[in-house]
């Protein structure tokens, strides 16, 4: 693979993984593809259903007698497919754009998706890649090919942030879509209405999908530890403010303590992991301590 030309590719980081892996919770259906049991029975070869067609799927398992009568690229998926699927669902709106340091917070959430595929691939699993702001922008089918990899970076280094975000309509959507429980993974600053976020989370929690947050904030919104008289630049269309951040920084603090209070309390009410980001922690620190705490190690 050329690595100069993906921005988000991090071998360094990646080899510091090796030795770990994403293992779901819940039950996984169908034979064993990957490291996950099954409590079924059933034979590998047997056929399950077609999906369309993604780059990086092998030739060999078009079926040409459906592309004869459609017009249209399907894969044949079998049962030792079609078990361990995980979504990551990567919020692209304006205001994962803002960073205090060298990286925004979409660079570090599009790291932590490349890394997280990498993983998932790995460990010989699926995985499928959702942008999304205020619609879903983009939805990248979910593959267990190695090589769908490089169509995540490629995908990840054209993310732009531009729109507002609307994460809980987003979340009734792809839980219309998403057919085979699998694992979603939310990684976002969740600066949006909590109650339609929940809303949309109960929705996947119903659908009995394994559901995880990873609740990005770049350190300064977590700390806020500004001085002198700074203007804050507003996104998705909120008004620029100009004020000296130690006559609102108590205030502030409170309100983003309830709100993670609150966000804490749904996700346990819910049964959703939630894992709190600060953008200041090196990435591999960050998904390491989350590994081990998903193994119990």
């Amino acid at each position: 693979m050329a690595t100069t030309s993906y921005k988000y590719f991090e071998p360094e980081i990646l080899s510091r993984l090796e030795n770990f892996d994403l293992r779901a919770r819940g039950i996984v259906e169908g034979f064993i593809a990957g490291m996950h049991k099954s409590p079924f029975h059933g034979f590998s070869i047997e056929f399950a259903q077609h999906r369309e067609y993604v780059a990086g799927d092998e030739i060999k398992h078009v079926d040409w007698r459906v592309y004869a009568k459609s017009d249209k690229y399907y894969i044949k998926q079998y049962e030792e497919e079609t078990n361990f699927v995980a979504h990551i669902l990567l919020d692209t709106s304006e205001s994962m754009k803002f960073g205090s340091g060298e990286q925004t917070k979409l660079d570090y959430a599009c790291l932590m998706s490349a890394c997280l595929t990498y993983l998932i691939l790995q460990q010989r699993d699926s995985v499928g890649l959702v942008s999304f702001d205020r619609n879903v922008k983009e939805y990248l089918r979910p593959s267990g090919n190695p090589s769908f990899l490089q169509t995540v970076l490629a995908r990840l280094n054209e993310t732009k942030p531009a729109e507002e975000t609307d994460v809980g309509s987003v979340l009734h959507e792809l839980s219309t879509r998403l057919r085979k429980r699998g694992m979603v993974i939310l990684i976002s600053d969740l600066l949006d209405d909590l109650d339609k976020i929940f809303g949309g989370l109960q929705h996947l929690r119903f659908d009995k999908h394994e559901v995880m947050i990873f609740h990005v904030l770049d350190h300064q919104e977590r700390a806020f530890e500004l001085d002198g008289l700074v203007r804050f630049k507003g996104l998705e269309k909120v008004v620029d403010v100009r004020t000296e951040p130690r006559r609102i920084r108590e205030m502030y603090l409170n309100e983003l303590k309830k709100f993670t209070q609150r966000l804490r309390e749904g996700c346990d009410r819910h049964g959703i992991q939630l894992v709190e980001v600060d953008t200041a922690m090196p990435i591999e620190q960050m998904l390491i301590n989350f590994l081990i705490s998903r193994s119990g190690k």
